[in-house]
């Protein structure tokens, strides 16, 4: 496999470089820019990969909020530059793996759990809008111009090196902080939402999973199936950090209408089609934030 990602630089894009590299895959390292037209052809042209996995985006829905214009540049705008540059391959043109989101699924009534591809689309933020147009692009290529698609509908996937805005990776550094002896307080939004977590490691490999294996023009949820609260999510990183706490509400870090109560999909498309299930617990992968913001928070002290 010659893989050339888009994002490469970024959480997931770190995880899935290296996964590809221990899979023995050729992997382009330069950090394509999918808003330069020119900078993505001279990429194909120069690599001529096999599969595009198609990471790059503004992924942080509060931030989609404040700058929706330049969330729907790059992602949705930024992705039909890709699927323009694969069209112009002056070879066999490769594979693209999209990243999109379950935030494209918005809120769903509790008889839709878990959910499943095949439902309508209905985002409820500017992210998730770019997202679905994202897809809606691709899917369009692939009907008029053969393009080879695959879409990875990825749910919430957390792990060490995940930015702090995100909540996970949030509390385990404000646990951190604490336990180096900062102040107590830990600061918090919704607690009452529920997430179908995923660890990146088990995500990126459902992408390779589904550049090999996944069927051309079709979407694929990337899950586990089943929820936890945030609430659950903080109660078990606490018992991990085995500190005292006192948990305080931050409005700001709310999204009022924007917030969706619960996602959970159903994962058996991906498992019937390549074979993929998760195998990092939940609880591994929040021992292991921890721990990782822990030695950041005590390479701090030093």
């Amino acid at each position: 496999m010659r893989a050339l990602v888009t994002g490469a630089g970024g959480f997931v894009g770190r995880y899935l470089t290296a996964a590809l590299r221990s899979d023995g895959a050729d992997v382009f390292d330069s950090h394509v820019d999918v808003n330069d037209a020119r900078a993505l052809r001279a990429a194909l042209d120069a690599f001529h990969p096999t599969v595009i996995f198609h990471l790059a985006a503004q992924a942080f829905v509060p931030e989609s909020l404040r700058t929706p214009l330049e969330t729907y540049e790059t992602n949705a705008l930024g992705t039909a530059r890709v699927a323009q540059a694969v069209r112009g391959c002056s070879r066999a043109a490769p594979r693209i793996v999209f990243a999109s989101s379950a935030e494209v699924y918005g809120s769903r009534d509790a008889a839709e759990f878990p959910l499943a591809e095949t439902l309508d689309l209905r985002p409820r933020n500017p992210y998730a809008a770019s997202k679905a147009a994202a897809e809606a692009i691709l899917l369009g290529e692939a009907r008029s111009f053969g393009t080879d698609v695959v879409v990875a509908r990825a749910f919430n996937h957390i792990g060490p090196g995940q930015d702090e805005r995100f909540v996970v990776a949030s509390f385990a550094a404000q646990l951190a902080r604490i336990a180096a002896g900062g102040p107590p307080q830990l600061w918090v939004g919704n607690l009452e939402a529920a997430r179908d977590f995923l660890d990146v490691r088990d995500v990126v490999a459902a992408y390779i999973a589904l550049a090999r294996d996944g069927e051309r023009g079709e979407i694929y949820n990337v899950c586990s199936g089943g929820a936890v609260t945030i609430r659950d999510v903080l109660r078990e990183l606490i018992g991990i950090a085995r500190v005292p706490v006192e948990v305080r509400d931050d409005p700001e870090r709310k999204r009022g209408g924007a917030e969706i109560p619960l996602l959970v999909g159903s994962p058996a498309k991906l498992r019937a089609r390549t074979g993929w299930e998760p195998k990092i617990p939940l609880v591994q992968s929040l021992r292991d934030i921890f721990e990782a913001r822990r030695r950041d928070a005590a390479s701090v002290r030093l």
